[in-house]
């Protein structure tokens, strides 16, 4: 009888989910593919093949990859919310009335964070409605990770978006800006659908494919670069174009790394652009099962050096778990192989403010399970 009435209560929020999640239902969060004409239009481009994006460099070699070894299923709280001993640290900041004197990064969790550079605010793949996932059950926010809403930032100038996975791109809190006028957006080819089906107009967004630069304001512009992963929000792969940023804001240069497996594209940027005053990377969610799309933290340490960056700030971890590894493996392993290379990783606990210049956030603070 309990079996029957827990298997009736997971119907009735699956039956829940599909008619309406926080303003997007599940097909609305899916969201649609570009049109044939776009299609047609990308098939002209040289990173498009059989009607999907490609990745710049062979993938069938990966470089500085220890000895790991794939990890039973089983041992692992995969796609699962972890139960942690303690909830995730966060810092409440108060960034309605708040404008920072220099170039600032408040993370949110995961991939999500805004920069902040003379009251000028950019929000970098927003995914504040507590999950990564059509459906509000599946892929939730661990514990004490989920405390900022759009409500709690000030007003975004340019919304960021590097791909259309739903940790990256999510349909709740894009909507939430479709009337705010005066923010503008910036995403990779195809990405453009889905805003215009979440009812963006077109002239608001700016759809990029690599190379391409943005002028974004006076002191601020954006450059579209490679990144080696995929795309796609339900069966079909690629449509959309994966990217990472360089910007240039008021002095500082920054690169954004978005979602990306290691590949000698990192080095291309990294004599192109660098060097970087701030590097925020990925780390976390890889797996020996798609090596090709993640970083490892041994890989990291390369990507760091080629992209020459001077400082680095982790992200794509301590919100979901969305792959097998232990949720604060990574930055375990991430910290000290900074310290060999001698590069600065500054660590600030979610929503804590991290100002270029200043002294790393290096308080251990992800000392548990």
């Amino acid at each position: 009888m309990k079996r029957f009435k827990n298997i009736t209560i997971h119907l009735y929020i699956l039956l829940g989910s599909i008619f309406v999640l926080s303003g997007c239902s599940v097909i609305r969060s899916i969201g649609k593919y570009p049109s044939k004409k776009r299609e047609a239009e990308f098939a002209q481009l040289p990173n498009y093949k059989n009607r999907s994006f490609q990745n710049i460099y062979n993938t069938d070699t990966i470089m500085y990859l220890n000895n790991r070894v794939p990890q039973e299923v089983k041992m692992r709280q995969f796609r699962k919310r972890p139960k942690l001993s303690q909830d995730i640290p966060s810092v409440k900041t108060n960034l309605l009335d708040t404008v920072f004197p220099e170039t600032t990064i408040v993370w949110f969790g995961h991939s999500s964070y805004l920069i902040q550079s003379k009251g000028f605010n950019i929000l970098v793949d927003p995914v504040l409605s507590g999950y990564a996932s059509p459906l509000f059950y599946f892929n939730r926010s661990m514990p004490g990770s989920h405390i900022y809403k759009p409500k709690d930032l000030p007003a975004i100038d340019l919304i960021v978006i590097t791909h259309d996975h739903y940790d990256h791109l999510d349909c709740s809190t894009i909507r939430k800006y479709k009337k705010k006028k005066e923010t503008k957006a910036i995403v990779p080819l195809g990405v453009g659908t889905l805003l215009s089906y979440w009812n963006w107009k077109p002239e608001r967004y700016r759809e990029v494919n690599w190379g391409d630069t943005v002028e974004v304001a006076t002191g601020i512009r954006i450059i579209s670069t490679p990144v080696q992963h995929r795309s796609g929000r339900w069966t079909k792969k690629n449509r959309t174009l994966w990217s990472s940023y360089v910007l240039e804001i008021h002095g500082h240069k920054i690169f954004i790394g978005g979602d990306s497996g290691y590949n000698k594209h990192f080095k291309d940027i990294g004599d192109m652009y660098g060097p970087f005053d701030l590097a925020i990377l990925e780390n976390a969610q890889y797996s020996t099962e798609w090596p090709k799309n993640h970083s490892f933290p041994e890989q990291t340490v390369h990507t760091v050096q080629e992209l020459k960056a001077r400082m680095v700030l982790p992200v794509h971890w301590a919100r979901y778990a969305a792959s097998y590894h232990i949720w604060n493996e990574p930055i375990k392993e991430l910290v000290p192989l900074m310290d060999t290379i001698c590069v600065p990783i500054t660590v600030p606990r979610i929503g804590e403010p991290y100002t270029i210049g200043d002294t790393p956030k290096r308080e251990i603070w992800w000392d548990f399970e």
